[in-house]
């Protein structure tokens, strides 16, 4: 397909590769361009404006994401079951943008024209389908793409059609619409319990589905018929691993498959999903499952948008190769992190992980900075896992913390666990808000639980 002609006032030659602030037109500071306002690519887009907010020439920085929010993914499972925040978990960007200091761009990215440097935003419509905006483009000089990731249904038939896949805060107001629906035809119809089959057992599948119990619960209470069952849902958890929580100790996995089981959450290991129905779930082995609501959980692959990246080279998974530097190995002047980026000559990916995207956006800050005044950024990326932390619904959680310096680390479960879980959520805030205000909120989000039901009811 041909490119689209360049807007008025943008430059139409092909850009020079290396030319940074000293050889810009005069008058025009060097730009910033950061795709996906995640934890990685909004903690990385504040770090630069807080370095930048007192330097006299300081480039300009852009934020661009496809929705108005920010939300921490690791809470979608929470605004799936309904016990999030009543008041809504997310954060807008126009006023993050506002009180730190960088520009934000609603657009969901369509393609990129590296020759040009340009990022082509696809055309802006409102909930009719009406055009708002057309299609557009914003010229770059130094480039972060932080995408992220969807599952990855390794072609199973039905995933698609019947099952609902936990990719972003869309996707979680789904499920619980359908969560509710299916509580309401139990109810009326007399029959249930709720049949739920989550497939995957990493932390998205174990977390939802000791989420969804307590969740269910909970709606039963406001019933009449589902409150006279012993149990109103039967929740079976798919795992094709000889275990849950690959990623942590044998011991942490086992203490949540004993924690999921005390609940009457079924595990089902060492099986894999091989189609998905309107109502069942047939496994490798020939077994039917019942199932009025699917959710899979199951595999990382890099969004859907890297074939259009515009040559970028990209490993099986999608995701963009990137150098010991965090750059594209096809491109030195675009940069790569969080789900959406592999190391080009490590052996295996990096685990998907907000800690991982947080550690990024910390080098990056710093290494954007070091590229801008053309200096080296002289040590590359190393991720330092500082372990795992695992909710399974209530006050209940387990993980492991690992020290800064080598050792066995540090074992968790119930309030111990539930308390650090939330204090990572505490220092996220603390970086989008400061510490003051992070506090503040946590407080009013306390408070607001304790005068609403425990679950959101619509």
């Amino acid at each position: 397909m041909n490119a689209p002609a360049a807007p008025p006032g943008e430059p139409r030659g092909v850009a020079d590769p290396d030319m940074l602030d000293s050889e810009l037109p005069a008058g025009r500071r060097s730009r910033v361009l950061i795709v996906g306002g995640g934890a990685g690519g909004l903690a990385l887009a504040i770090r630069l404006a807080r370095q930048y907010r007192h330097r006299p020439l300081s480039p300009e920085l852009i934020l661009a994401d496809a929705t108005l929010t920010h939300v921490w993914k690791p809470t979608l499972h929470e605004i799936a079951a309904g016990t999030a925040a009543l008041e809504g978990p997310g954060t807008d960007f126009l006023m993050l943008a506002r009180r730190h200091g960088f520009a934000f761009h609603l657009g969901r990215l369509e393609r990129l024209d590296r020759a040009r440097r340009q990022a082509w935003f696809a055309p802006l419509e409102d909930a009719t389908g009406a055009e708002i905006a057309p299609r557009r483009t914003i010229v770059y000089d130094l480039l972060v793409l932080a995408l992220g990731s969807v599952v990855n249904d390794f072609g199973t038939p039905g995933v698609g059609q019947h099952a609902i896949a936990l990719d972003g805060p869309a996707d979680a107001q789904r499920l619980h619409q359908r969560l509710l629906a299916e509580c309401v035809r139990a109810e009326v119809q007399g029959a249930g319990p709720v049949a739920i089959v989550v497939i995957g057992g990493g932390a998205t599948g174990v977390e939802l589905a000791a989420e969804l119990d307590g969740a269910l619960s909970s709606v039963a209470r406001f019933g009449r018929h589902l409150r006279q069952l012993e149990r109103p849902a039967h929740i079976t958890l798919v795992e094709s691993g000889p275990r849950l929580l690959a990623a942590l100790p044998e011991a942490v996995a086992e203490r949540a498959r004993f924690e999921l089981e005390q609940r009457g959450i079924a595990v089902c290991l060492q099986r894999r999903a091989v189609e998905i129905g309107p109502r069942h779930v047939m496994l490798d082995d020939g077994r039917i499952l019942d199932s009025t609501l699917t959710v899979w959980a199951a595999g990382v692959l890099g969004p859907a948008l890297t074939p259009a990246l515009d040559g970028l080279a990209t490993n099986a998974a999608r995701q963009i190769l990137v150098t010991a530097g965090l750059q594209s190995i096809s491109d030195p002047r675009i940069y790569a992190m969080g789900d959406c980026a592999a190391p080009a000559a490590a052996d295996k990916p990096w685990p998907p992980r907000a800690q991982l995207a947080q550690q990024q956006a910390t080098y990056l800050a710093l290494a954007l900075d070091a590229r801008l005044h053309g200096e080296v950024m002289p040590q590359p990326f190393v991720f330092r896992d500082r372990g795992s932390l695992v909710t399974l619904g209530g006050r209940r959680a387990v993980g492991l913390l690992l020290p800064r310096r080598p050792g066995l680390g540090l074992r968790l479960h119930g309030w111990s666990a539930m308390l650090a879980y939330a204090t990572l959520h505490w220092r996220h805030l603390a970086v989008l808000h400061g510490i003051p205000a992070a506090l503040a909120t946590l407080l009013g989000r306390w408070l607001l639980k304790r005068s609403q039901p425990s679950v959101k009811l619509h």
